[in-house]
């Protein structure tokens, strides 16, 4: 995908900085449009008070200033905001504001589509389009932050952010890594690094690189503890076997006190067995791993279900007494599409653009 103009937003800080001192014009610049921009979410250069005539020139004329656009938005009883944000060629992508006590977490796509292919998933029903790039991945975010500040106020604030809507982050490891770091920019958007997470389906050379990548938390879709198991469900497992997943997960550089976080969407009479439960315990690392368990959520046309709360119960509180820590993912947002590519696969229905 080719556009006209390269987005102000695609840019990293030192990228800004590299190409303004290539372009003559000061590094320091690029610090004080960050701080416009991501910090006091003021968009328009001319309202840029200490940035020269001749900047604001170059950067209306040279780069691309416009943002996604919020077609679509749906409240759930539960307080989960779910949106369909439209790119600069009308492609659409889902974007999730989770509520919790003291967070509010927007769950970001990376990709139009994807081309993982699980089975269990709605969205990997419909393919790979194109990747996101990086402004269109911090511009979820953004177009967000703008739409809750317009219609619900400032005390609605994005705090966190989760690599979990549409797409395989690691497929698009280039812009996924620029947008993680405008999150995490100081003079940016400011993030921690806790607050950010990235999840992978298990793509194993592009996790053998995360060394060169920010200090996130890290996810690994993992969703079953044998093989043939998880093949059924990951096509991915085909090529990058358990062996090989986890021999690539020991050469992510944890810090101290962190662990590894692993999805495992659990599906009735399929992967909640008492064997599923030994498996998990032959693989993970009591001490860096953490279990978060994600029942699976029923949409139409679909083979699997839902356990029962005791099954899931069960599942849960066997793991933990084994010594894995291990959590049940509240289910969000069920009345509206929330399950993963729903909204998208309705956009035509709905006349979003309208």
């Amino acid at each position: 995908m080719t556009r006209p103009k390269r987005s102000l937003y695609s840019f990293s800080l030192p990228q800004l900085q590299e190409h303004f001192v290539e372009k003559g014009f000061p590094k320091f610049s690029a610090k004080q449009i960050f701080n416009w921009v991501y910090q006091n979410l003021e968009f328009n250069p001319e309202n840029w008070t200490n940035i020269s005539k001749k900047l604001k020139a170059y950067i209306q004329e040279e780069m691309d200033l416009t943002l996604p656009k919020v077609v679509w938005h749906g409240l759930s009883q539960d307080g989960t905001r779910k949106f369909l944000v439209g790119m600069h060629d009308q492609q659409t992508v889902e974007t999730v504001a989770i509520p919790a006590r003291d967070r509010l977490t927007l769950c970001i796509s990376s990709q139009v589509g994807c081309a993982i292919g699980c089975t269990f998933c709605h969205t990997g029903t419909m393919g790979l389009k194109r990747h996101l790039l990086a402004d269109e991945v911090v511009g979820q975010f953004l177009a967000v932050t703008l739409w809750l500040k317009e219609n619900v106020g400032e005390g609605e604030r994005l705090t966190n952010i989760v690599y979990m809507g549409q797409g395989e982050p690691l497929h698009n490891y280039d812009n996924v890594k620029t947008a993680t770091e405008i999150f995490l920019e100081p003079n940016g958007l400011g993030l921690s690094q806790r607050k950010v997470t990235l999840s992978t389906s298990g793509l194993v050379p592009q996790i053998e690189k995360l060394w060169d990548f920010p200090p996130v938390n890290i996810a690994i879709s993992l969703h079953a503890a044998h093989n043939d198991i998880r093949t059924e469900l990951m096509p991915i497992n085909k090529a990058f076997d358990l062996e090989r997943l986890f021999g690539a997960i020991k050469s992510i550089p944890l810090k101290a006190h962190r662990r590894i976080t692993y999805e495992y969407i659990l599906i009735d009479n399929y992967n909640d067995r008492q064997e599923d439960i030994d498996g998990l315990l032959s693989l993970l690392d009591k001490k860096e791993s953490k279990i978060n368990i994600i029942p699976f959520n029923d949409y139409p046309g679909s083979r699997f279900k839902k356990p029962s709360q005791k099954k899931i119960k069960w599942f849960m509180d066997t793991l933990n007494e084994k010594g894995i820590v291990t959590t049940v993912r509240a289910t969000k947002g069920d009345d509206i599409l929330a399950a993963c590519g729903q909204l998208k696969s309705m956009e035509d229905k709905l006349n979003l653009w309208d």
